[in-house]
């Protein structure tokens, strides 16, 4: 049998998933709210016209937030470009925000769009 071992088979299937995720090419904005807290969850790229997209959504939303504690779920953000990222430190200007990470690259990003600040998790 000169077949894939389980191993090999294992890795190959990781790598194709792993593949199809970081192609993603849009973003999943969702926002959840509460009385006194909102949670703002992106997924994929904050890039191109989808950090434009981000910015149209935070201008819309934004005015019903005044009053409550915001947190932004980068857990599943694949990638962002300077846009985004200038975007996103905007938004964490505006709200000092909870940023929540859950990688490596998550929670570097959360470091740069906070600029060092300790409201990270």
């Amino acid at each position: 049998m000169g077949g894939l071992c389980a191993a090999e088979f294992g890795a190959l299937v990781a790598l194709v998933i792993a593949w199809h995720w970081m192609g993603q090419r849009m973003l999943r904005i969702t926002f959840k709210q509460t009385e006194s807290a909102t949670l703002l969850t992106l997924e994929g790229r904050v890039a191109g016209p989808w950090a434009a997209e981000l910015g149209r959504v935070w201008v819309e939303k934004a005015p019903l937030l005044v009053l409550k504690k915001l947190s932004i779920d980068l857990c599943n953000v694949i990638y962002a470009d300077d846009e985004g990222k200038r975007l996103l430190r905007d938004i964490y200007s505006q709200t000092h925000a909870e940023l929540v990470g859950s990688t490596p690259w998550t929670k570097h990003l959360a470091r740069e769009i906070a600029g060092g600040s300790e409201n990270l998790s």
